[in-house]
């Protein structure tokens, strides 16, 4: 996919930078793959603002995306190629011999017309979903399972990958695009391919009714606000509030570890690199 630019017209044009679409399905999603998507605007189940400066946005149906891919022994023809406003990289939508159509994530280089299929003895080929034990060392996949048979968890988004490093008896090595690098069962499921849509990191929103559109409102700084509406508020002038960053309840802003999952961390045989800072 290209980038578009646009003639500089109006200021908030001038620094527009957004995914030319235009070889993407231009009419609506495929009705029964689709439910209804109710905006909760951050509230929770009592109304009380839980995520804040969420709500607005354009209305959108929710695409049900198939992670699990179990139906396997046919191959499905990629009967087009769509946009998803739920999700980064774009979905394609397979239609297998006996009429079932799914949404797939779509990979790169995947093109109408292609034949996919899923499950054991399926070919190397991208948009193919096998088990890691069946993926030879160093190929790029998407959609990984953490657990067989539990859904692609890992490597969702636009232009993201993982690769198997190596195997580890009954488990596969598998390396982060973070840098982590842990073990996961050879038995769980995975696509072959980098995912769809890598320029969507190049987007440059350019104005800020793009924002609302996708559902994101104003957000007001800490430092702005007064001590008891925030660690950082109050202070003569402009402020920092005498401390490190930290989030509205206190919380470190930067470089505290939140992780705290000991029944998982014998899979771990490499942390995710550190952040320069």
């Amino acid at each position: 996919m290209a980038l578009k630019t646009f003639k500089p017209y109006t200021k908030s044009v001038r620094g527009t930078i957004l995914v030319d679409r235009k070889n993407l399905w231009k009419g609506k999603p495929f009705k029964p793959l689709t439910s209804v998507k109710n905006s909760s605007s951050g509230r929770n189940n009592l109304g009380r603002i839980t995520a804040r400066n969420v709500g607005g946005g354009h209305k959108q149906k929710y695409r049900n995306v198939d992670f699990y891919r179990k139906k396997f022994g046919e191959k499905a023809e990629v009967e087009r190629i769509e946009y998803d406003p739920n999700r980064s990289c774009h979905i394609m939508l397979v239609k297998f011999p006996d009429g079932e159509r799914y949404y797939y994530l779509a990979p790169q280089e995947i093109k109408v017309g292609d034949k996919i299929s899923n499950g054991p003895n399926s070919e190397i080929k991208v948009g193919n979903c096998l088990p890691l034990s069946e993926i030879p060392v160093g190929i790029d996949i998407h959609n990984v399972e953490i657990n067989p048979g539990g859904g692609g968890k890992i490597a969702r988004s636009a232009g993201t990958s993982v690769s198997i490093s190596g195997n580890d008896g009954s488990y596969s090595i598998i390396k982060m695009a973070s840098g982590e690098v842990r073990r996961i069962d050879s038995r769980a499921m995975a696509t072959i391919g980098v995912l769809s849509n890598p320029d969507q990191k190049n987007i440059k929103i350019g104005k800020a009714g793009r924002s609302r559109w996708l559902g994101r409102r104003p957000h007001t700084r800490g430092v702005v606000m007064n001590p008891v509406d925030h660690p950082h508020g109050g202070g003569e002038g402009k402020s920092a509030g005498g401390r490190h960053p930290v989030s509205r309840k206190g919380q470190s802003a930067k470089g505290l570890k939140t992780r705290d999952n000991k029944r998982t961390d014998k899979f771990i045989i490499r942390r995710r690199k550190k952040k320069k800072g």
